[in-house]
């Protein structure tokens, strides 16, 4: 329960913060270019749908994490022995598990929000954005006849999210048990705020082609209207269209958000969860 309120009150602290830069990113992700989605332009639109997925998602991410280490430690020692364990393992398979469920949340938010934050016909506001993708049943999302558009994308997003999980997390682990060892203490919030920045800029670096991929398809269709069937579609067009440059487009935001972000999220995460298990 700690883990779970703590990742939700980080979430939205960092979501809300940064939204500005997540925008830019999109945009410059987006098939209509930068200048036509937006540009610098009304960089806080959709921040109201950033606003309600930010908190369950990241609860969900990880109430679940928390909750699989102890699990995924234990099947390790029972069947490789205490050993053989390898707490890296650990740390990938709870964070694939934590993203898999955040997901549920997380996809739905991040199509309406991709469609306002490029300026897509007929995203004039939360709640018309919301019937828009839920009207979108033409059966290239998963559910798509009950829940339209609202999970187009899913499976790229854990594509993106589960590398981006493997690179992170254990890097984010391992980093602050060398500092701890290095000081002869724990790490302090702060320095777990900074493990949380690094690791989560390389881990974003990493991963930005599987970003594009996922706000093109989340998008729905290139500039000229012509719909996306799938991640392979997507790659394709790209490729025989645009030019491989393109799947490292928002790189420089995307590193810099996620940066950041990752900074002001461990950081509150840990400063939080602290707070909370001394609550009496």
């Amino acid at each position: 329960l700690t883990s779970l309120i703590a990742g939700g009150m980080a979430g939205t602290t960092v979501d809300l913060a940064l939204f500005p830069i997540d925008t830019l990113k999109t945009r410059l992700q987006s098939p209509q270019g930068f200048v036509a989605a937006g540009g610098f332009r009304g960089v806080y639109r959709g921040i109201m749908a950033a606003a309600a997925g930010s908190s369950p998602g990241a609860a969900l991410f990880f109430g679940t994490y928390e909750a699989m280490k102890p699990v995924i430690a234990n099947l390790q020692n029972t069947y490789r022995g205490e050993d053989a364990s390898s707490p890296a393992l650990t740390h990938m398979i709870a964070a694939s598990i934590g993203e898999a469920a955040a997901c549920l949340v997380r996809v739905p938010t991040e199509v309406v929000k991709s469609k306002m934050q490029t300026n897509a016909a007929g995203a004039s506001s939360l709640s018309e954005t919301f019937k828009l993708v839920v009207s979108e049943k033409d059966g290239r999302a998963f559910g798509s006849q009950i829940f339209g558009g609202l999970y187009r994308g899913y499976g790229i997003t854990l594509m993106r999210e589960v590398p981006f999980a493997f690179i992170q997390f254990p890097l984010y682990e391992r980093l602050k048990v060398e500092w701890a060892k290095v000081q002869g203490y724990e790490t302090s919030p702060l320095q777990a705020a900074t493990c949380g920045s690094f690791s989560g800029g390389v881990a974003a670096a990493f991963t930005t082609p599987l970003d594009v991929v996922k706000t093109r398809l989340m998008l729905g269709s290139d500039k000229n209207g012509v719909k996306y069937h799938g991640a392979n579609d997507v790659i394709g067009r790209i490729l025989k269209e645009e030019g491989t440059p393109v799947f490292l487009s928002g790189i420089q935001p995307r590193v810099m958000w996620i940066s950041i972000g990752g900074f002001v999220f461990f950081g509150a995460y840990e400063s939080y969860r602290s707070l909370l298990m001394n609550f009496p």
